[in-house]
């Protein structure tokens, strides 16, 4: 008899997982492929108020690239002054939260969704990421399930985060591991 690893078949999406109806899932998809997506660069204030419709929770002066894809906004959190970088994808079945004055570069992705590899129906799950404030993630970085990357950290490029990275330090690699500590400036 041969192993079964996983049977697709039987995989099922528990109710309310998307935190909405389908209707509003895909009424957001059509949007955001749309009206989101094919707006002007310079219109973030309408990609703002796009993504507050549908239930993001958005600072003041964030910027958010037409190409920069969202999964579900109602699981969105970004501080102020905060940027979100073209071709981005935040796959967020669960909790995203980007703090103040946050940076994500070109091609980040941030994953919250997960498999059980143990079972069967390869039951699927989310975990929250957190950035905090003033944190800059660098060009086609991979952010797992349930990382924090810590206050001010910089993640090097294409890098791959599997763990929560510290505040105030330069990361990078594959997995990521903090390398140095970060110079902090003066406010002025």
């Amino acid at each position: 008899m041969t192993p079964i690893y996983q049977d697709l078949v039987r995989f099922k999406v528990p109710a309310h997982f998307r935190g909405r109806s389908k209707v509003t899932v895909q009424l957001w998809w059509l949007v955001q492929a749309t009206l989101f997506g094919l707006s002007p660069q310079f219109m973030f204030g309408f990609r703002r108020f796009l993504l507050r419709l549908f239930g993001a929770k958005i600072g003041k002066g964030v910027l958010v690239r037409p190409t920069a894809r969202i999964t579900y906004p109602w699981f969105l959190e970004i501080g102020d002054h905060s940027w979100v970088g073209d071709e981005t994808v935040i796959y967020n079945l669960a909790k995203v939260r980007l703090g103040s004055h946050v940076a994500l570069a070109h091609g980040v992705y941030l994953c919250t969704g997960l498999h059980d590899i143990s079972k069967v129906t390869f039951d699927i799950d989310a975990k929250p990421i957190h950035i905090e404030d003033e944190a800059w993630l660098a060009n086609d970085c991979f952010i797992s399930p349930g990382v924090t990357i810590g206050r001010g950290a910089v993640i090097g490029a294409r890098s791959t985060v599997l763990q929560d990275m510290p505040e105030g330090m330069v990361c990078v690699g594959y997995p990521c591991k903090p390398i140095r500590a970060r110079k902090a400036g003066v406010s002025e």
